[in-house]
């Protein structure tokens, strides 16, 4: 059965492509103007042998998710949800259509598609369902706090769609990267120590899969410092600059 990849012209949703292509996955790429995906469709196809086929996508396009997923040639048996967009805080908090917008594109749109999704899957009674969160979600920091809020809100979905699909045989992971070198961050002074490559990514949801793992950190040291930030007492972090 074919991988899905939603949100795939982002840089992370490319390189899973890519990596389940690899893999020898025949692959669904989903995207707006997915046409424009056409020579990368055609490379994955002739570098690996497998079929790829297109498929228009709108994330906010939240009313028409059901009809999206019965419209697809078949039912796929893994569906990697790369929709996301990081905005700016600080228009955020002047502008409530900004902000809107980034809590639609990374919690409602991906929620309302993976659960068209997850009732599919459950119908069946197999399938995986990856979500790409963010360790942005694990305490609400002033710097980020829309985002942060709106991945905090996915985080929680998927480990309510993970807890409701265990016994219908439907695997759910929820992937944490931490900072990723992409378009979406370009011009950010991201550490390197703690900036993961798309790539890495890929491989980390490729592994999780075949793992069958419920929650990833692509970089672990994430696990360690949002464990360290979670702990500080509020107080304390009220006075922080995080």
């Amino acid at each position: 059965m074919p991988v899905l990849i939603l949100g795939a012209r982002s840089d992370i949703g490319l390189a899973v492509a890519r990596r389940f292509a690899r893999d020898g996955h025949p692959l669904q790429l989903a995207a707006r103007n997915a046409i424009g995906l056409a020579d990368d469709a055609a490379d994955m196809a002739l570098r690996h042998g497998v079929a790829v086929t297109l498929h228009e996508f709108d994330a906010l396009a939240c009313g028409g998710h059901a009809a999206f997923v019965a419209s697809l040639p078949e039912l796929p048996g893994i569906a990697v949800c790369c929709v996301g967009l990081l905005g700016d805080q600080i228009e955020n908090e002047r502008d409530i259509a900004a902000a809107t917008l980034v809590l639609r594109s990374n919690f409602e749109g991906p929620a309302s598609v993976l659960a068209a999704l997850a009732n599919a899957f459950a119908a069946r009674g197999s399938g995986t369902l990856v979500g790409i969160s963010s360790v942005a979600g694990e305490r609400g920091r002033a710097s980020n706090y829309v985002y942060g809020a709106a991945k905090a809100g996915f985080t929680a979905f998927l480990s309510g769609l993970r807890n409701r699909l265990t016994r219908h045989g439907v695997q759910v992971i929820s992937v944490l990267p931490g900072f990723v070198a992409t378009r979406m961050t370009a011009g950010l002074a991201l550490p390197a120590r703690l900036t993961a490559q798309p790539e890495a990514v890929a491989d980390a949801i490729a592994s999780a899969v075949r793992r069958r793992c419920d929650v990833v950190y692509v970089l672990p040291v994430w696990r360690i410092i949002m464990a360290v930030i979670r702990l500080i007492p509020e107080p304390l972090f009220k006075r922080m600059r995080l």
